[in-house]
């Protein structure tokens, strides 16, 4: 199974030399050569770094996770499970008790398999690792290198993106680690929906591309039947702008519009964003389903 693996493996070598993919994948301790790439792992007393703990401390857990990349990605599951509370709940729809920890395990491993596929490893982001940081009320990977490529925050997980380290993703799809067919954030998105948590926050800023995951969960909102809003949702069959249902509802103030009659249908699941990681773009359009 190995020598299949490794003939599938298209650089292992180049010019008679390892290279830095092969390192990640096979080396024992990669880190000996690149010590940069590991993953700094913390948990922080607060919401904020800097925040303390009731004695100073800084830190209630601190961990560099090292190791080549099927190891640095068990070592951060490990981490996250051991700093993880576990609750009993009654699932709603079996009526069977269940343990649930704060966030999916398998979001988590999503986001961090991303992280180490889809991170910069070329000498613009040389010495940042990987930061793996958990605060009070959420769970942040932190991953060096923005977005790769013509791809948009709005368009993660709908269109397929431009791949920053193409051999390390075919490698991992060999090794059964990963699938290679860009599902990761819709599994974020479904996981984190399925623990009925808020949905995740992606960023992409200063050169670093950032997944948040909150334990909070989404409050359930009831759905508006009132004739008003079914109209509303009626019109929004056909994608709309603010102006456009401004106009519709005959009132003056965009704002107020879309304060008052429409974000409360997005609230309950009537109404949608066509650019749901944008709420205040000038390019939304609000539909109905």
């Amino acid at each position: 199974m190995k020598d299949e693996m490794i003939y599938e493996l298209v650089s292992i070598k180049r010019n008679s030399e390892i290279t830095l993919s092969a390192t990640l994948l096979f080396s024992p301790y990669p880190q000996a050569y690149f010590p940069q790439l590991c993953i700094t792992a913390i948990v922080v007393p607060g919401t904020e770094l800097g925040e303390t703990g009731v004695a100073g401390e800084r830190f209630l857990d601190n961990q560099r996770i090292e190791g080549n990349i099927p190891d640095m990605l068990s070592g951060a599951l490990q981490f996250v499970k051991r700093n993880m509370r576990t609750k009993t709940i009654i699932n709603e729809k079996t009526g069977q008790r269940e343990d649930r920890t704060d966030y999916p395990v398998t979001a988590i491993r999503e986001a961090v398999i991303n992280a180490l596929v889809h991170r910069d490893y070329s000498i613009h982001a040389e010495g940042m690792p990987i930061q793996l940081i958990m605060f009070q009320d959420r769970l942040e990977i932190r991953n060096p290198g923005g977005i790769y490529g013509r791809m948009r925050v709005d368009q993660l997980g709908k269109v397929q993106p431009d791949t920053r380290n193409p051999v390390l993703a075919s490698a991992l799809e060999v090794m059964h680690i990963t699938e290679n067919r860009y599902s990761g954030i819709p599994t974020i998105r479904m996981e984190m929906d399925r623990y009925q948590l808020e949905q995740p926050e992606f960023v992409d800023e200063r050169g670093s591309f950032i997944v948040r995951l909150y334990h909070k969960t989404k409050e359930k909102t009831e759905a508006i039947h009132t004739e008003e809003a079914m109209d509303l949702i009626l019109f929004c069959r056909t994608p709309r702008t603010r102006k456009e249902i401004c106009e519709y509802l005959g009132l003056s103030s965009v704002t107020y519009a879309i304060q008052k009659h429409v974000l409360p249908l997005v609230e309950a699941g009537q109404l949608k964003m066509s650019l749901p990681d944008k709420p205040k773009s000038p390019r939304q359009l609000y539909y109905s389903e």
